[in-house]
């Protein structure tokens, strides 16, 4: 059904069919050798054979010859998928049997198998199109997530050095510093499942197995509190899924709406003949350097900054003699803060050790001036006050139920939970497998008794 010519053009490529054929410098000699050989359909035109054999005959010339004959040999010898191209190309039984028919101008390929088209076609669109069957919950996302996962985007979701942050966010894309999650951002499910399950886990893309994709989406709904802790994702459920900002999207109709009003013929006269910067940017380095405005700036910088010093200056005398009445209130409010003596009393060594300690809860939990809730709340004042009370954080529901009774933070109970979390609260977030040194907890307390 074929036959082979010597043919050779040392780093060239021969179009055969319109498939290429690389003939590589190391693998061709000289032009002529004969093991070295280039196989294409026969059945055409003798010419273009005697034009292919010339080729390896004329070195000089061969490049032109060879690609002239094989544009020739490209050209469909009948009617797409006719029985007539078939046996021009050397026989219908062979050429069918061996599964190559003809496709497109060019009679090259087949038609890809179902299988093959099934390999590639992975894709979940909106709302749960092309979504597989299987099911998972937010339980064994979790334990999915911390071991495959959270190495870069964190236990929480709440992402590991420049990795992306997956959860929270909420409330903040109108902000300086918005942080786009799943949460707070993405407009549509679908597109967690899709990239997990397609480009997931990093550097071991495609591993994982169906269930486990909804396992670890369920999970980061769960992170998101979007679902609760006993939630199970499925094919069915899926679509019922709505994210919180997929209505801060819509279709792109700025050709419509924004084009016409900025698409006007430019002024090419009366222009500035000096343009001057009056304004700076917050992050300098966005505006052109200017030297005059720059030095302007630090100026008022100065001078504002002597004024709040002159201001502070004079209100200090004023306060730095306290009315008796004053000073008897002070004393009871001295009194009322054992915790901050007893800080001070401390170990500075065992502080500074609980310091070191706390790195392990930093990227969580935030304490001191100014803290603010971040995957978990905040830890100022932990000591002594009732479990579950930050004000605006959401807890789970184990945490409500603890808050409800009553539970406050004392020292033996922190110790318990941060040994086990998840074995001393049944159903809270915090997938931290604990601190397992008693060294190490009773320093984590003595660092957190300070604020």
């Amino acid at each position: 059904m074929s036959k082979s010519l010597s043919v050779f053009a040392a780093g060239a490529t021969v179009l055969v069919l319109g498939g290429a054929y690389w003939l590589a410098d190391s693998m061709v000699e000289k032009v002529g050798k004969a093991d070295q050989t280039v196989t294409f359909v026969a059945g055409t035109e003798p010419a273009i054979e005697e034009k292919v054999e010339t080729a390896a005959a004329k070195p000089e010339t061969a490049m032109a010859t060879v690609q002239t004959a094989a544009a020739e040999m490209a050209k469909p010898v009948a009617a797409e998928g006719s029985a007539a191209s078939l046996e021009g190309a050397g026989g219908d039984a062979d050429y069918a049997d061996e599964g190559f028919m003809p496709a497109g101008k060019l009679n090259v390929g087949r038609a890809a198998l179902p299988e093959e088209i099934a390999a590639w076609n992975i894709d979940v669109a909106p709302y749960d199109k092309g979504l597989p069957p299987g099911q998972g919950s937010v339980a064994d996302g979790e334990e999915i997530f911390a071991e495959k996962c959270a190495m870069c985007h964190g236990d929480f979701g709440e992402g590991v050095d420049r990795w992306p942050v997956l959860a929270g966010g909420q409330g903040t894309l109108a902000s300086d510093n918005p942080v786009k999650t799943i949460g707070s951002y993405w407009p549509y499910f679908s597109t967690v499942w899709d990239y997990v399950h397609r480009a997931m886990p990093f550097g071991n893309a495609q591993s994982l197995t169906n269930d486990e994709v909804y396992a670890i989406a369920a999970y980061l709904l769960y992170v998101n509190d979007l679902v609760g802790e006993d939630f199970v994702l499925n094919q069915d459920n899926f679509a019922s899924i709505k994210l919180p900002n997929e209505n801060g999207f819509y279709m792109d109709d700025r050709d419509k709406t924004e084009y016409p009003l900025f698409r006007r013929e430019p002024c090419m006269s009366n222009c500035k003949g000096e343009v001057k910067i009056v304004m700076r940017a917050r992050v300098v380095d966005v505006t052109p350097e200017d030297a005059v405005a720059r030095k302007r700036a630090e100026e008022a910088a100065k001078k504002a900054a002597m004024k709040a010093k002159s201001g502070a200056g004079e209100a200090t005398p004023a306060a730095a003699t306290p009315a008796p009445a004053e000073e008897s209130k002070a004393a009871p409010a001295a009194e009322s803060k054992p915790t901050e003596t007893a800080s001070a009393a401390a170990d500075p060594a065992l502080i500074k050790k609980g310091e070191k300690v706390f790195k392990k809860c930093k990227s969580c939990h935030a304490v001191g001036p100014g803290a603010k809730n971040k995957v978990g709340p905040e830890l100022n004042g932990l000591i002594g006050r009732p479990v579950g009370s930050v004000e605006g954080f959401r807890y789970s529901k184990a945490f409500k139920e603890l808050h409800d009774a009553g539970k406050v933070w004392d020292e033996a109970f922190f110790a318990e939970f941060i040994k086990n979390p998840k074995g001393t609260v049944k159903g809270t977030k915090m997938s931290f497998r604990g601190l397992k040194k008693d060294s190490d907890i009773e320093a984590l307390i003595a660092y957190l008794k300070q604020f």
